[in-house]
């Protein structure tokens, strides 16, 4: 067996039934935002982390919560979530916060509906309701992780087509001090 097609394989299927004009929509909220708080928890984290650091190339405000040096949310500000789940519960305090002040709330998840997603601004669903079945191969939330990273590059992709970013522009702002 192909591993490595084996995993892209299951990637396609997931995302051929995503919706693709979801992230037209989310790219929207980011630049209408003060300021783009993203968070997420386990290998969620991890793709959130992934997303803000492509937002900051490309010279938009972004914080990742729970950071030390992360400010206050307020009111005109935006909170993206990555939660396979939908109702991660320690991300849950993040929604009632956002909420609280104002906030807008985008919810990355595999769920149309759950906790974060009934509340949410936005709801970005990876996939549909059925695409994670059990694979032996993707373990524990893999598929919905990668194919959320691949549909935020996607995002991306689409956000330096229609903003005419260049390596050099997004470069420069890339850190120096790592």
């Amino acid at each position: 067996m192909d591993h490595q097609q084996f995993i892209l394989d299951n990637l396609k299927r997931i995302l051929d039934v995503t919706d693709k004009s979801k992230a037209a929509e989310l790219l929207k909220l980011v630049a209408e935002a003060g300021s783009t708080f993203i968070g997420g928890a386990g290998r969620s984290l991890l793709v959130s982390r992934f997303f803000a650091m492509r937002l900051v190339h490309s010279g938009y405000s972004v914080y990742m919560i729970g950071e030390v040096v992360t400010p206050a949310i307020k009111k005109g500000d935006l909170l993206i979530l990555v939660s396979g789940s939908g109702g991660t519960a320690t991300l849950l305090p993040f929604v009632k916060k956002a909420k609280e002040v104002g906030a807008k709330l985008v919810v990355i998840s595999m769920k149309k509906t759950s906790a974060m997603a009934d509340v949410a601004d936005l709801v970005v669903q990876v996939g549909q309701d059925d695409s994670f079945p059990l694979v032996q191969g993707m373990p524990m939330g893999g598929q919905f992780e990668l194919s959320t990273l691949v549909f935020l590059e996607g995002a991306i992709s689409e956000l330096i087509h229609a903003k005419g970013l260049t390596e050099e522009g997004m470069r420069a702002l890339h850190a120096n001090l790592e």
